[in-house]
């Protein structure tokens, strides 16, 4: 059946391009097409009704809309595989932040995914909330090895028991039979540092089964970066399935430089068959938590007793030789050795009104300003704050992401969320891939840089995340297939969000079109809700 769906579709195609008369409800003329391929680009015009592709060549259309899009780009709408909105979007389902980049799509989950949960049991009832609200862009989402953990075993390190395990197996299952779209992890924190590599490969059987991936934030991205690779792939192989590294990156000063050894293991594992694949976001920052530089067991039992441990004396001295990285700590990674010091972590959102003006601050800005000891100043902030100071740490080096960047298998994933410039929805003070990834990769390493031709940074974009989650009707500019497009000014493309001044939308982004629908017409949000939940069942 779907190989006389991909005839019928070339047939489709082969006819578009002979210059037949069309109807559509929307006509984008004059368009260099980048189609998602990977391919070389050309000129065509692109013909949508019933928010699909139904034309692509030059047309002679009656449409009741035409966007001229001389001098523009036209591709497939951006996917983003690794997305944080998984509550934002309640707030706002607009999604501006993201939609203005381009993206008409969005993979949630990584870790501690929205169900199951107290709130939403079952996927089924989150993505009937989506529904309900409407979306502007697609959604679909993982379900998080950590979510699960936590709703079996709670805030407690392992390893499970049988009777633990058969319901960590359970709840995956349920998840994917409601159309989550494989599992995800995240392992450098509790609680997923707690979650052993047989609990992970259980986990991963059942989303295997049911045609899922398993997408990873891997155990450590600093001194044990190595051996995280190769316990994801040990996971791929023994449970059966795809497997997607998420932020591909050497986040551990003494080591920068090493990212084509980390690339040939992955290489070397895609030579003997096995489908492993990563994405990379285009900043050498990632965003965590202050949390993060407090070892994993100060974290067991949740946050009441993380904040107790923290006001103990009589764990002070251990506390600080394992952050300051004077004694051993096992393979937990530590935020504040990879960035070498207080001066690599600016602090985002600070809940506490009496500290809100750290907001946007390095960290040592903070404690020269408190006039406190470093630890006293951590301690203090992390305790006043409920537990948790979102923090970007600046530990990894232009050089390694551009090398990863450039691998065939490493697809483009923000790690953001979507956000409202104005601050009413979202963290005060984000990471600046909330607002410019996929903006920043066309304008700086396509345009100016060179780094990606156009049209593999599109591919990597569109049809490569595309086929990572199995959603074949998406990712490509073909007829027969759902109507997700974005139209760029190549030579105005460019993010704005910076580290000191985050809240700011991207240029270059003309239009965006969901499912048929125009979202950001001449760069404005239409407030339009034309998305959908994307499931399993959809594929």
């Amino acid at each position: 059946m779907r190989l006389l769906l991909g005839l019928l579709l070339v047939v489709v195609a082969l006819a578009s391009v002979r210059g037949q008369r069309v109807e559509v409800d929307l006509l984008i003329r004059g368009g260099r097409v980048v189609d998602g391929t990977g391919n070389p680009s050309f000129d065509a015009d692109l013909g949508i009704r019933d928010g699909r592709i139904v034309a692509l060549g030059r047309l002679t259309a009656t449409a009741a809309r035409t966007i001229d899009a001389t001098g523009l780009v036209v591709s497939p709408g951006f996917i983003d595989i690794h997305n944080h909105s998984d509550t934002t979007l309640l707030d706002d389902p607009d999604a501006q932040s993201m939609l203005r980049q381009g993206v008409t799509s969005m993979i949630l989950g990584e870790g501690g995914s929205a169900a199951p949960s107290a709130r939403w049991p079952r996927f089924s009832a989150y993505f009937d909330e989506l529904r309900r609200r409407g979306l502007s862009a697609n959604v679909g989402s993982y379900v998080g090895s950590s979510q699960v953990w936590t709703e079996v075993r709670g805030p407690r390190a392992g390893p499970p028991d049988a009777r633990e395990l058969d319901a960590m197996r359970r709840l995956v299952s349920e998840a994917m039979a409601d159309g989550a779209l494989g599992l995800a992890s995240s392992l450098s924190g509790p609680p997923g540092v707690w979650i052993d590599t047989d609990t992970l490969v259980a986990m991963a059987e059942v989303a295997g089964r049911h045609g899922g991936l398993y997408s990873t934030h891997m155990r450590t991205e600093g001194k044990g970066v190595f051996a995280s690779v190769e316990e994801a792939i040990e996971i791929g192989r023994r449970a059966n399935l795809p497997v997607d590294i998420i932020h591909l990156k050497i986040a551990e000063r003494t080591m920068w430089g090493r990212m084509p050894e980390l690339v040939a293991l992955i290489a070397a594992a895609r030579a003997r068959g096995q489908a492993v694949e990563a994405n990379v976001y285009p900043y050498r920052a990632g965003q965590n938590n202050l949390a993060s530089i407090v070892p994993p067991w100060a974290h067991e039992g949740g946050t009441a007793a993380l904040i107790a441990r923290l006001q103990d004396p009589s764990l002070r001295p251990r506390l600080e030789a394992e952050i300051l990285g004077t004694a051993p700590t096992g393979d937990w990674y530590n935020h504040y050795t990879a960035t070498g010091g207080w001066d690599g972590m600016l602090l985002v959102t600070l809940a506490n009104p009496r500290y809100e003006r750290f907001a946007g601050t390095r960290m040592h800005e903070v404690i020269a300003a408190l006039g406190k000891p470093p630890l006293d100043v951590l301690f203090e902030l992390l305790i006043e704050n409920d537990g948790s100071v979102p923090t970007v740490f600046f530990h990894h080096s232009e050089e390694d992401m551009r090398h990863a960047l450039a691998q065939p298998f490493v697809s483009i994933g923000s790690d953001g969320s979507a956000v409202n410039a104005d601050g009413s929805v979202g963290p005060a003070h984000p990471h600046p891939r909330f607002y410019g990834t996929f903006p920043r990769v066309l304008g700086r390493y396509v345009r100016d840089e060179r780094v990606l031709t156009l049209e593999d940074a599109v591919r990597k974009m569109t049809s490569a995340n595309a086929a990572k989650v199995r959603q074949f009707d998406r990712g490509l500019l073909r007829p027969g297939l759902w109507a997700d497009v974005t139209i760029v000014d190549p030579r105005r493309v460019i993010d704005r969000a910076t580290y000191e001044q985050p809240r700011q939308y991207a240029d270059g982004i003309e239009y965006v079109i969901v499912n048929g629908t125009v979202v950001i017409d001449r760069g404005q949000h239409t407030h339009a809700r034309p998305g959908v939940v994307i499931t399993s069942s959809s594929r």
